[in-house]
């Protein structure tokens, strides 16, 4: 046992638990942070992770005294949960994005396979249609298209060679490969994120919230009201924000193309 000054005794694995929760809340933020080397990968296969959450959640819950509860935990928790919300509120922005970069991919590759087609039948006004495009294709598709309508027989190596570059290119729009690899990189983030609003949120809510925050927030109050009356759009509370992001219908509404027939598309949660 060890004695403190102001407290009196203190219960030094109590101590050891609140330094290594305050360590595993710093390495789970890591992992979710976008900019870090090492990011969640599969969040199925991530026990790792799943265990620093579990251990912070089991801290938050168990704890005895749930009046005297450590501020620092609280605020770290606190602030992991946030962190993670603002994440999934910006992979809900990049999300839309690049549903958006798929939609368009999707309408220029019909377009290119008419102008193709146009090209190769030698339509009427085929030289305008290039012309057209120039101003959304690249060079190359451009000098390609340009070169199957000149040319005089299409048993030529350059002629096969042109068709087959457009048509590939054709293909690539169609598959939007690249794209599907980054929403399934940013949907493993989220399934991470959200396991963290769903977990930590929770645990968090049975805990009242330290004299020094709610002191901190009253000082406030001013402000937020001047804010409130003189904006119209006032940016949600966390827990707001929180009950927004980490609900199942919220999840899969952001990625409705690819979980919408998956039911595994979240991890359980304990809460609500």
């Amino acid at each position: 046992m060890l004695r403190n000054s102001k407290t009196g005794i203190v219960n030094i694995r109590m101590v050891i638990t609140e330094e290594k929760i305050l360590s595993n809340i710093d390495k789970a933020q890591k992992l979710i942070n976008p900019n870090s080397k090492k990011q969640i990968v599969q969040l199925e296969d991530d026990v790792y992770f799943k265990d620093l959450i579990e251990s912070i959640r089991m801290y938050l819950i168990e704890y005895p005294r749930k009046k005297n509860f450590p501020v620092s935990v609280y605020k770290a928790a606190y602030g992991l949960v946030e962190y993670a919300t603002n994440q999934f509120e910006e992979n809900t922005k990049q999300i839309e994005e690049l549903i958006r970069q798929r939609e368009k991919n999707i309408a220029l590759s019909a377009d290119l396979r008419e102008l193709l087609e146009n090209t190769i039948n030698k339509d009427k006004d085929w030289k305008v249609y290039i012309k057209n495009a120039s101003k959304i294709f690249q060079e190359d598709i451009i000098e390609a298209l340009g070169m199957i309508g000149r040319a005089k027989t299409d048993t030529s190596s350059n002629y096969k060679d042109a068709v087959k570059l457009v048509q590939a290119r054709i293909n690539n729009l169609e598959a939007n490969l690249h794209i599907e690899i980054d929403m399934e990189r940013i949907e493993d983030r989220s399934k991470a994120l959200s396991y963290i609003g769903i977990e930590i949120a929770d645990a968090l809510k049975g805990i009242p919230t330290p004299i020094e925050m709610v002191e901190e927030e009253q000082n406030n109050t001013v402000q937020d009201e001047y804010i409130e009356e003189t904006r119209v759009d006032v940016k949600p509370s966390l827990w707001q924000r929180i009950k927004q992001s980490k609900l199942a219908r919220a999840f899969t509404y952001v990625f409705k193309v690819r979980l919408s027939n998956n039911e595994n598309a979240l991890p359980e949660g304990r809460g609500e």
